[in-house]
């Protein structure tokens, strides 16, 4: 499966790309809303880790540029201000799921968004 993960944080990319290295999967990590737009629509990624609050671009405002629509795949938007952020809003903004971080189980986290391709292929 071909994953994307759009974060600034370069700890949060670094565990998640390990995670799903583990896993067989093939990874690329973007540093900022603008890079992970480029990536996304060039490389058009199964699943795409997209992180709330980065420079140049958020992912909220990526989500709303249409790039979800050129290259169809599940997202998981993520948030160290959960409390601002829930599935709900996540959603209406085209994300499948919603995640808050610090992430107490890297694994789990992470499995919870391959899962969502995996049922996309399952249906």
């Amino acid at each position: 499966m071909k994953i994307l993960i759009v974060d600034d944080e370069p700890l949060v990319r670094a565990a998640l790309s390990r995670a799903l290295l583990k896993m067989d999967h093939q990874v690329k990590e973007a540093v900022d809303g603008v890079e992970g737009e480029r990536q996304w629509r060039e490389w058009g990624p199964d699943l795409v880790f997209l992180d709330v609050l980065m420079p140049k671009k958020t992912g909220p405002e990526l989500l709303q540029s249409g790039v979800q629509e050129l290259r169809a795949c599940k997202v998981v938007l993520m948030s160290a201000f959960g409390g601002e952020w829930d599935l709900e809003k996540a959603r209406y903004l085209g994300a499948d799921l919603f995640i808050a971080k610090p992430f107490e189980n890297i694994f789990a986290t992470v499995e919870q968004g391959v899962n969502l391709v995996n049922e996309r292929t399952v249906r």
